[in-house]
């Protein structure tokens, strides 16, 4: 077993706080990109009265949520309530914590890197349970029931397309995906597997309950869904873990099928964060252009397209991988200079 130094430990400390660090400064810019976003699409300003162009709004936010009263419903079940926000904030930093910015800049190297991000992400799925459930409200335990059957739905074709890339590069080390990927657009990933990425988005978007799939906080009909009866500090802790698992899908969709840090020059932590800052334009885009979809069209998307798919994809990776060992294949492939 291994045993970590004095120092080693300290680097996690100090990458945690930074993570930790990370993730509220984003959350604000992110509330901010959203609000002109939806201002954009709309037509409209967004905000644009406190602070230059607006972005000190989120601060007053951010603000108020913490000094509002904490307020608990009389028959709710006191630990599990509780429980419910601290654990849906718990996962993320250890998720950061694997997810490789650059070549120099990984809080902690990890083999199984993929695994261990799909395996903390999963305390999501409870977290919002045990708040839904134990609220003792009818329109937070609906919520709890629609987001948690979706997302144990979704996790199938999400874990099909990342087990595709995985096949494809031989490991589940996220720095050795991205150190196998070039700078250019065609030496990525998603050039090679186009429907696995596709299916990893529409999941992703699913998992992280953004619209057209949030269900779970359907304010049309359910109030605010699983997180209805939270209010300060509770609910923030939801609202910076939402912010935060879609900045994480869309970390891990930029090393698995974007290249990570390469660019077509001067290869850095910059390009990984200007890949992952497009796909949260793009996720934020859909949010405010579709509409919310109906609880059945959601999993008949998911059982019977993205799964069959999913499974399809990677029977059809595992075949061409499979061809390619062919001494024939490969000594043809090897001459045009392709392996």
């Amino acid at each position: 077993m291994e045993i970590l130094s004095f120092w080693t430990i300290v680097q996690l400390v100090l990458a945690l706080v930074a993570i930790l660090i990370f993730i509220s400064g984003n959350a604000i810019i992110l509330v901010w990109m959203e609000r002109k976003i939806a201002g954009y699409i709309q037509r409209r300003p967004g905000p644009v009265e406190v602070g230059p162009e607006g972005i000190l709004q989120c601060v007053a936010d951010a603000v108020k949520l913490l000094s509002k009263q904490i307020l608990k419903p009389t028959h709710a079940d006191s630990l599990l309530y509780w429980l419910g926000p601290i654990l849906i904030f718990f996962a993320v930093p250890l998720i950061f914590m694997v997810i490789p910015f650059s070549p120099f800049f990984t809080a902690y190297e990890v083999d199984l890197g993929i695994l261990l991000i799909l395996a903390f992400s999963g305390i999501n799925v409870l977290s919002v349970l045990v708040a839904g459930w134990s609220s003792n409200n009818k329109y937070s335990l609906y919520g709890a029931a629609r987001s948690v059957s979706m997302s144990v739905s979704f996790e199938i074709p999400l874990l099909l397309a990342v087990l595709a890339i995985a096949f494809q590069t031989g490991t589940l080390n996220l720095s050795t995906i991205v150190a196998k990927q070039g700078g250019w657009p065609w030496q990525w990933n998603i050039f090679v597997q186009p429907l696995a990425f596709f299916i990893y988005f529409v999941c992703a978007m699913a998992e992280t309950n953004r619209a057209p799939f949030d269900l779970g906080e359907s304010e049309s009909e359910l109030t605010a869904g699983f997180h209805t009866e939270y209010s300060g500090m509770g609910f923030a802790l939801f609202f910076l873990a939402e912010y935060a698992n879609m900045v994480v899908v869309c970390c891990v969709a930029t090393a698995l099928f974007l290249g990570g840090w390469n660019g077509p020059f001067l290869d850095g932590f910059w390009w990984f964060l200007a890949k992952a800052y497009g796909l949260l334009i793009v996720m934020m885009w859909i949010r405010w252009t579709y509409p919310r979809m109906r609880f059945d069209m959601i999993l008949n998307l998911n059982w019977k397209w993205l799964l069959p798919l999913g499974a399809l994809n990677l029977l059809g990776t595992a075949f061409v991988l499979k061809l390619i060992e062919t001494p024939c294949i490969k000594e043809f492939l090897e001459g045009w200079g392709i392996l």
